[in-house]
């Protein structure tokens, strides 16, 4: 290991919420606390960063960024179910989205009381210019790791993943 990466080690084991437990606290807890302190910087910096230059916030980002997932758009419901918010909370976004000619919002062909909401062209454009933006900003945030720590990290968490959904689904503890 470089001089560089066991200062670095050695800086990481005082920071953040994790400076808070303690030597004999269970390897787990310390996880779940550095996992929680990188999201919350990292996202962050993305939400400043989306506010200074693009004057949106991270909430319009996500909307725009499943329109764009779903490019036929997206039924009100579905889009307040991919995003993990309420109706309202679609319904004010989409109302301010709409006046800015960023997204429509149409009746469904196969049926009339839902509504469709879809990108525009100018939604369009100005999504892919501030996703860009955000993958710059993002591989900027984790250009010190290497493509193989960045690789191990990304299957580890996806086992991970896999485990918490068992975990969801089933009756009993795992």
């Amino acid at each position: 290991m470089s001089d560089l990466s066991h200062a670095m080690l050695r800086d990481a084991q005082g920071l953040g919420h994790e400076a808070r437990v303690h030597s004999d606290d269970h390897a787990a807890l310390k996880l779940w606390l550095r996992l929680l302190s990188c999201t919350t910087q990292i996202e962050s910096v993305v939400r400043r960063r989306l506010r200074q230059r693009f004057g949106v916030s991270l909430a319009r980002f996500d909307y725009l960024a499943q329109l764009y997932r779903y490019r036929d758009g997206l039924r009100m419901r579905d889009l307040s179910r991919h995003l993990m918010v309420t109706g309202g909370n679609v319904t004010g976004l989409t109302d301010e989205l709409v006046r800015e000619g960023l997204v429509t919002r149409q009746p469904s062909p196969t049926d009339k009381r839902s509504r469709i909401v879809r990108l525009t062209d100018k939604g369009l454009a100005a999504f892919e210019s501030m996703a860009q933006a955000h993958e710059e900003w993002v591989l900027e945030l984790l250009g010190n790791l290497t493509d193989k720590q960045l690789h191990h990290m990304y299957t580890q968490l996806g086992i991970l993943r896999v485990h918490l959904m068992h975990h969801e689904t089933s009756e009993e503890p795992i």
